[in-house]
């Protein structure tokens, strides 16, 4: 369960400016057409939350929606949710609150909640929330335009089925809030490993692979349309197998190959892996191709095999330091990064000590650490006491955050006099003076603009860093 270690929690406003301007343009052509209606959403959670929201969007635009930025002036108001950590409800619930204001406005607004507490929650969410009208599923979307007219003739409308093959090959994502140089393609959906922390496989279903060829065809289509960067997304990457009626059959790893022949200018990355099912064939693929970026995101969750064992997680602190060896030892100069849950159910201080110890052994670039959140439904919600006092949770986490800061400082601090090839993502929040971009490790570089423009590829030198952030100077012509 790894996706939603990252876990963003931010909003993504909806807004894709060009295909508005389309609308409006019809409408100023065709007067007797009737105005289109407007769609909003807000998207929380794990990086597949974000990709289905684009899976979304290029249905509701099939169905004659268009985007807006405000809600306010939405028919049509939609939260992609997710159910990972409870903080993350609580911010959807809050959200929903904000939203009374849309019914008072327009009282044929149309209120809806998609993703996993949808999933997790179903009905409750019509009986609790009486401003939502419709409730879906990660594998519904296609019955959005359906569950909408049940709505437009005010019934409440729910679809959270899961599906065992439904995968969304076929429908072209509507980009949302792209920079127009990264992109995201999802290559299978669902978990078949039961963490007892986790909801995944009961809120997403079990796993199936998408057709690799809708996804070359997608990689193609991105980079034609100027995109030079995918990453691939999936619960658990290195799970992907895909078998056709002949039996014939792709793996991770040569799906991965087959991505990064699309173009060697097209980067390629990958989220996320599971220590137990990552393979030397997919470090060799890494090796072998250039712009299969050197970046890894293994989720440790905790450096205790007492612990891991409880969370399920089927390798123990050992297995999990032999894969990071085998990582380093083929590919040196591999970034990693992780996800750590503290305080999980009979976690001991001794077992604290033991993730920090891994920490310090690993050394991680980028860690994404939380608090242990029970959540219902899950084996460890049924089996195990979430005995671990919040504020015992709360000192465990400052000083697991206070130790990654220190290695992400030392780690960048090493970087200094190196020069890398950086992908321009767009400008330093700070000045429009300054670019930014990521390294093949995935590591932020900030350097001065210069010439160059977005989706350039530019060799840069490090000169000085961060914690969080590498600063340098071009040294190409």
């Amino acid at each position: 369960m790894s996706l939603f270690g990252p876990e963003l929690e931010t909003i993504n406003k909806v807004h894709d400016e060009s295909r508005q301007g389309e609308s409006f343009a019809q409408e100023e052509g065709k007067r007797d057409l009737p105005a289109a209606r407007r769609f909003y959403i807000e998207t929380y959670g794990c990086q597949m939350n974000f990709s289905d929201t684009e899976i979304v969007a290029s249905i509701l635009s099939s169905e004659g929606f268009v985007p807006t930025p405000d809600f306010r002036e939405a028919d049509l108001v939609l939260i992609n949710t997710c159910s990972i950590r409870e903080n993350a409800e609580q911010k959807v619930r809050g959200r929903l609150t904000e939203f009374r204001s849309i019914k008072k406005r327009n009282p044929e607004a149309i209120v809806g909640v998609l993703g996993c507490m949808a999933e997790r929650l179903k009905s409750k969410f019509l009986e609790e929330e009486k401003i939502v009208d419709i409730v879906v599923g990660p594998d519904a979307y296609r019955d959005l335009g359906k569950l909408i007219t049940v709505a437009d003739e005010g019934q409440k409308a729910v679809n959270v089925l899961l599906s065992r093959e439904e995968t969304y090959a076929d429908i072209n994502p509507v980009r949302l809030n792209s920079n127009g140089v990264s992109a995201f393609i999802s290559i299978m959906r669902g978990c078949n490993n039961m963490c007892s922390f986790c909801v995944v496989p009961f809120t997403r279903g079990r796993e199936r692979s998408r057709d690799p060829h809708s996804i070359i065809a997608e990689a193609k289509q991105l980079f034609n349309e100027g995109y030079r960067e995918v990453t691939l997304l999936g619960q658990n990457v290195d799970s992907y197998l895909w078998r056709n009626e002949e039996g014939e059959s792709i793996n991770f790893a040569q799906l991965l190959v087959l991505v990064a022949q699309v173009d060697p200018k097209l980067r390629v990355r990958f989220s996320t892996s599971h220590p137990k099912d990552i393979t030397d064939e997919v470090l060799y693929a890494m090796l072998k191709y250039p712009n299969i970026c050197k970046y890894i995101h293994l989720p440790l969750q905790s450096g205790s095999s007492a612990v891991l064992n409880r969370m399920n997680r089927t390798y123990d602190r050992e297995w999990y330091k032999m894969k990071v060896d085998r990582i380093r030892e083929l590919i040196p100069d591999c970034g990693i990064s992780t996800d750590i849950i503290t305080g999980f159910c009979g976690e001991t201080e001794d077992d604290h000590e033991q993730t920090l110890s891994m920490m310090d052994y690993v050394r991680y670039d980028l860690a994404y650490m939380f608090k242990y959140s029970e959540r219902p439904g899950t084996f460890a919600e049924r089996n195990f006491e979430d005995d671990v006092p919040d504020e015992v949770k709360s000192r465990r986490l400052e000083e697991i955050v206070e130790l990654q800061n220190k290695h992400q400082f030392e780690n960048n601090r090493k970087e200094v006099g190196r020069e890398y090839e950086v992908l321009i993502e767009g400008y330093s929040k700070r000045s429009k003076d300054h670019l930014y971009g990521r390294n093949p490790q995935n590591k932020v570089i900030v350097f001065p603009k210069e010439q160059f423009e977005k989706g350039d590829y530019v060799k840069v030198r490090v000169t000085g860093y961060t914690s969080a952030t590498l600063i340098g100077v071009s040294t190409s012509n």
